[in-house]
């Protein structure tokens, strides 16, 4: 018996967002080649948006979560999220992101 629904776009997507993170953090997927983050929307574009934006992990855009909050979630985790420790996203990157997420507005509906 599997613990995930029986819908293959719901599962695909289910395990593409388990899988993302552990790659994410064994080194594939890195700051634009210089080990530098470009900015907030950068790493939400590269790490959060394969969740946040496919459906997966909540909408986080639009809802002025403070940034305090998302990093400290980034960090720690929190339910099904995992913790994207400082070898992976720095400090200043992490608050990049915050302040991006916390101010971005929502997204537009899809027709």
């Amino acid at each position: 018996m599997s613990l995930l629904p029986n819908r293959p776009a719901v599962r695909r997507a289910v395990t593409r967002c388990l899988v993302l993170p552990l790659a994410l953090l064994s080194g594939i997927a890195a700051a634009d080649g210089d080990g530098v983050w470009k900015s907030g929307e950068n790493v939400y574009a590269k790490v959060c948006g394969h969740c946040h934006e496919g459906q997966v992990g909540p909408q986080l855009k639009g809802r002025q979560l403070p940034a305090a909050y998302i990093s400290a979630v980034v960090r720690n985790g929190f339910r099904a999220m995992p913790a994207f420790p400082a070898s992976f996203i720095d400090d200043h990157a992490l608050q990049q992101v915050g302040d991006y997420i916390a101010t971005s507005p929502a997204p537009s509906a899809k027709p």
